[in-house]
C-alpha cells in the first residue's frame, strides 16, 4: 500500500530555492507554536538527565530573560508555569517541543545566553552556550560576508509585536530527533544496505522563529525538528517531483555544509526508483501548465 506523506510536507521547505539565504516570514501569534507532542518533558528530561551539558546552558546573568520567555510560553499555552526551583527558560522548554535558545545583547553581538536543545541538528548546548551570531554561524558558507550584518539588523529591529518563522532542510541517515554528532550520521548513511531504494533516510526539516523579549529585550529563538522517513514521498508523484527538483539543483556548497554526499547514492536510487533520477526528468506534474521557477 502506498505511504501517505507527513501533512508537514504540504508544504516543505525545499520547495524554496535551494541554497543559503535568510528566508524569513510572518507569523501569526496563533500560529507560533504547533505543538503536536503530548508529553514533550519526558524526552527532554530523559536526555537532561543523561548528557545535561549537551542539552542545557545558562549563563550569568540571563535569568531576567529566561523568565521573560517562561512568561510568554505560558500565554501562549494558556499555562502557569511551576518549578520556580529551576532555570525558567527550562521551566518552559519542558512545555514544548521546540528547543528555545535566549539570545542577548551582549558587547557588539548578539549571544547565546541560555538555551534548551534536545534536538539540535549536529551541535550541542554546549558547543553553542556563549557564542555570537557570528561565531555559531561561522561554518555556514557565506554568512560572514553576505547575510551577517542583514541578521544582526534583524535582531535589532524586529518589533514586539512581530514574529517570523524560517525553515531548512537536510537528508540523514539519523533517526533520532537528538542529533548531537554529523559524523555518527554520516557513517551511518554509508553503511545502509537497503532493501529498498531510500529506506534508512530521513528528511530533516527544522522551523525556527524569531520573536522580541519586549521587557528585557532579548531574543527569543525556537527550533523545531519534523523527522520523516524519505520513502513517506512515494505515494505523491508531485512531492516526489519538488524533492527531486531542490535536490538535483542544489549548490555545491549547500551540498558540503550539509554533508550530503554519504546520503547520495540512496537519495538518488530512491529518486530513479520513483521514476525522478535525472535533472531533465523532473516535472512537478501540478504545473505542467507553468513556468517553472526552480
Amino acid at each position: 500500500m502506498p505511504q501517505t506523506p507527513d501533512p508537514h510536507l504540504s508544504d516543505p521547505p525545499w520547495a524554496a530555492p535551494p541554497g543559503f539565504a535568510i528566508g524569513l516570514r510572518r507569523l501569526a501569534p496563533e500560529a507560533w507554536l504547533e505543538g503536536g507532542e503530548a508529553r514533550p518533558w519526558a524526552r527532554k528530561d530523559r536526555l537532561l538527565r543523561a548528557v545535561p551539558e549537551k542539552v542545557w546552558g545558562e549563563t550569568e546573568g540571563s535569568r531576567p530573560g529566561q523568565a521573560e520567555v517562561a512568561g510568554v510560553v505560558a500565554r501562549a499555552l494558556g499555562l502557569r508555569m511551576g518549578r520556580v526551583d529551576r532555570p525558567p527558560l527550562l521551566v518552559a522548554a519542558r512545555r514544548v517541543p521546540d528547543d528555545l535558545v535566549l539570545m542577548e545583547r551582549r558587547g557588539s553581538d548578539w549571544t547565546v545566553s541560555a538555551l534548551s536543545l534536545s534536538a539540535g541538528s549536529f551541535f550541542t548546548a554546549d558547543e553553542a552556550l556563549g557564542r555570537s551570531l557570528a561565531a555559531l554561524h561561522r561554518p555556514v558558507p557565506g554568512f560572514a560576508d553576505q547575510l551577517l550584518v542583514r541578521v544582526r539588523r534583524i535582531f535589532d529591529n524586529l518589533p514586539d509585536e512581530q514574529i517570523l518563522e524560517r525553515r531548512n532542510w537536510s537528508v540523514t541517515a539519523w533517526r533520532g530527533l537528538y542529533a548531537p554528532e554529523a559524523a555518527a550520521a554520516r557513517r551511518r548513511a554509508r553503511a545502509l544496505q537497503p532493501r529498498r531504494p531510500g529506506s534508512g533516510l530521513y528528511l530533516r526539516c527544522e522551523r525556527q522563529t524569531l520573536r522580541r523579549l519586549p521587557l528585557t529585550g532579548g531574543i527569543l529563538f525556537t527550533i523545531r525538528i519534523h523527522l520523516t522517513p524519505l520513502r513517506a514521498l512515494a505515494g505523491d508523484p508531485g512531492a516526489v517531483a519538488v524533492f527531486a527538483r531542490a535536490w538535483t539543483s542544489a549548490p555545491e556548497d549547500f551540498r558540503r555544509y550539509k554533508g550530503l554526499d554519504a546520503v547520495t547514492p540512496g537519495v538518488e536510487a530512491f529518486l530513479a526508483a520513483m521514476g525522478a533520477g535525472r535533472p531533465e526528468t523532473v516535472t512537478d506534474p501540478s504545473e505542467k501548465a507553468s513556468h517553472d521557477p526552480g
